[in-house]
């Protein structure tokens, strides 16, 4: 007698990771192909499927560089995975499938949810239009305010080139660049700061938080989650630029430095560390008090349902205003004149602590596989938090990681990409409340 095949059934995280999975393993073949080389030679399977993964999770840590060693072929694979990584590959296939008259199903609905973490599945499809229309515009507009202002410097075709390479990867906080030290050589060009950086601050801030603005037009009018994204991005931001400008006046690498490159220096490394990625002066040569406040900000990264990473700003906002509800011994954490579940409260908690154990564990590995006698502590921590929270800046010690080292930070960025919980779900394949009522009882905090 045979027995009935069995389906193979998927929670939405799982399709995620499986998506991404496939993504890297294209792109890894892709960039291993001697035509994806500037010397005709292949570049070797480990680096390019070091540079598959940083492109698809969108982190633009690099063991090779996007102008030097890749060709126009590679450069251009790089560009479609950092896309479909940043944007996600859902919104990219719902919306193909949406253009040729497909009717997407209740599963796909729920698959386009998890990935866009939004609250509903409804008028997802009308979202994820709106989210793959907003990105293109944002990225043709940049494109072509770049295209002008470099064609003075280099013939218009290697201008628009370079322009679009640079907005895709900063709409999408990759970080990639063409240039060998990022955007240094543009310190005090306002055109190059602003323009790479509003990008990256708008594909930061998170899909559902630019369609709410769309929609309601009014601050007042918006969310709870889009208020909490909002005020905290701009908190950090001032915070950033006011912390990094005091105490990089007291460095004798800023010494050269007129104003103007020094504001819009400062102004440009407090955004960046939000998950953007690029540079315009030199991380290594910064003190460590703003080293170490980097990895910080870093830490937190952009907002949620963005293409950048790290805990997120809510999830930062939301366990600060339960610290402050605890001091004030006060029944519930709220914002906004808005009640935050509990349940909302213990899932912020949960991406931090797994976050940190996670960075923890990678910083131990990277020191015993790097060489700690070798590598100053905080250069191993600032490359570890900048992988799992796919930042992309680096104080020099990604180009010489060992093969294990390789490993241990691919493995990284891709789990920051996705995030602990995300994983956590995926293992789980039926999620159910336990029916346990355990008795109360207290033990002692502090």
């Amino acid at each position: 007698m045979i027995s009935p095949k069995k389906t193979i059934h998927f929670n939405p995280p799982q399709w995620i990771i499986f998506g991404f999975i496939i993504l890297i393993i294209i792109g890894t073949i892709l960039l291993v192909l001697p035509q994806a080389s500037t010397d005709g030679e292949s570049v070797g399977f480990l680096d390019a499927l070091f540079m598959a993964v940083s492109a698809v999770c969108v982190t633009g840590l690099a063991v090779l560089e996007s102008g030097a060693d890749f060709s126009r072929f590679g450069q251009i694979v790089m560009i479609i995975l950092v896309q479909l990584g940043g944007l996600g590959f859902m919104i990219f296939g719902v919306s193909v499938a949406v253009l040729v008259g497909k009717v997407m199903g209740l599963k796909y609905r729920l698959l386009l949810q998890s990935t866009t973490n939004t609250f509903s599945a409804r008028g997802l499809i009308r979202i994820a239009m709106i989210m793959l229309g907003m990105a293109l515009l944002l990225e043709a507009i940049v494109t072509l305010i770049l295209t002008i202002h470099w064609s003075s410097e280099q013939p218009w075709t290697e201008a628009a080139y370079s322009a679009f390479f640079h907005s895709v990867m900063a709409f999408n906080n990759a970080g990639f660049s063409l240039y060998a030290n990022s955007m240094e050589d543009y310190i005090g060009d306002p055109v190059v700061n602003l323009s790479l950086s509003v990008l990256f601050i708008v594909g930061g801030l998170g899909f559902m938080v630019l369609v709410d603005l769309y929609r309601q037009r009014s601050l007042r009018k918006l969310s709870l989650h889009s208020k909490l994204a909002l005020v905290t991005s701009g908190g950090l931001l001032v915070a950033g630029f006011l912390f990094l400008f005091i105490v990089e006046l007291f460095n004798p690498a800023t010494e050269g430095l007129t104003i103007s490159e020094r504001l819009l220096a400062t102004y440009f490394q407090s955004v960046t560390p939000r998950s953007g990625g690029f540079n315009t002066f030199d991380i290594g040569n910064m003190l460590v008090a703003s080293q170490f406040f980097i990895i910080v900000l870093m830490f937190i990264g952009a907002s949620t349902g963005g293409t950048g990473g790290g805990i997120k700003t809510n999830t930062f906002a939301i366990l600060v205003l339960a610290t402050i509800n605890t001091f004030r011994s006060g029944h519930q954490v709220h914002a906004f004149h808005r009640k935050i579940a509990l349940e909302t409260v213990m899932r912020a908690l949960a991406v931090v602590v797994s976050s940190l154990a996670w960075i923890v564990g990678t910083t131990l590995l990277l020191s015993i596989t790097e060489g700690i006698h070798d590598i100053n502590f905080l250069t191993v921590l600032f490359e570890s938090v900048s992988a799992f929270s796919t930042t992309g800046l680096s104080m020099g010690l990604t180009e010489e990681l060992s093969p294990a080292g390789k490993i241990i930070t691919m493995i990284t960025m891709f789990v920051g990409r996705l995030g602990p919980l995300t994983l956590a779900y995926a293992l789980t394949y039926k999620q159910s409340p336990s029916k346990i009522n355990y008795p109360e009882d207290k033990v002692l905090i502090g």
